[in-house]
């Protein structure tokens, strides 16, 4: 299953830049990143079947092994590619938000965009670590 992160905003050269890179690198599953501007862009068309994730201060929280059950059944019942939105400042709206399969959050607190781009890029590593039973993870 191809993971793809679709992020309003550029993130250039910066400390989050960097941690985006890195953990990127470490996944083992297709990974693809698309930028889009603040308003705008053309978005590629999906893989089908395809799940889509958004980011949302008011979304679901789930644990790391959560995370990583949920993206082990989408690729064992076929889903071709998961697809992780992360919205411009104002969020997403109600339009995108009902048609997503899953509004997931990073807690009640609201991060700055590059960081949570790097927050996720960081779980979709752990998870998929935790998927190939890596020893780094520590689940209970």
């Amino acid at each position: 299953m191809r993971l793809h992160v679709i992020a309003r905003g550029k993130i250039a050269r910066s400390p989050e830049a960097e941690l985006v890179a890195r953990y990127m690198k470490r996944i083992t599953w297709p990974v693809v990143q698309t930028e889009l501007p603040d308003i705008g862009g053309t978005v590629p068309a999906p893989l089908t079947p395809v799940r889509e994730v958004l980011l949302d201060e008011r979304g679901r929280q789930v644990s790391s092994e959560e995370f990583a059950t949920l993206l082990g059944r989408w690729r064992d019942e076929g889903v071709r590619e998961a697809r992780f939105v992360i919205g411009a400042a104002d969020g997403h709206g109600e339009a995108e938000r009902s048609k997503a399969d899953l509004l997931l959050g990073f807690g009640p607190m609201t991060w700055p965009h590059l960081l949570v781009r790097a927050m996720l890029a960081e779980q979709l590593w752990r998870a998929t670590s935790i998927l190939a039973g890596h020893p780094y993870h520590r689940s209970g």
